[in-house]
């Protein structure tokens, strides 16, 4: 699945704002869906996060990249999950636009 969110902060201020909210992602991940998750992220490059989110069995890999004007979110819907894609992608619209405001 992918998604794109538009943005006008710049690569770099984006970067920051990103940066600066890893460290607290995995907590408010969990209280989204109400219990307990794994987060693991970390930047392939400067442009590239890396994201594995793990809960309820199922681990479900993504990517970030960053360009000047718009964050693009490649996510790996695992096996079994097929029935959260609606859920997963609003999730992943609503906290991308939070960051951005």
């Amino acid at each position: 699945m992918r998604l794109e969110i538009p943005h006008s902060l710049g690569k770099a201020e984006l970067r920051r704002r990103i940066s600066a909210r890893m460290d607290a992602a995995e907590a408010k991940a969990s209280a989204l869906i109400g219990g307990s998750m794994a987060l693991a992220l970390h930047w392939i490059s400067e442009d590239r996060l890396s994201v594995e989110a793990s809960a309820m069995g199922y681990t479900v890999p993504a990517t970030l990249d960053l360009t000047e004007t718009t964050m693009v979110f490649d996510v790996t819907i695992p096996n079994g999950l097929g029935f959260a894609r609606n859920m997963i992608a609003g999730a992943i619209r609503e906290r991308g636009e939070k960051l951005l405001a």
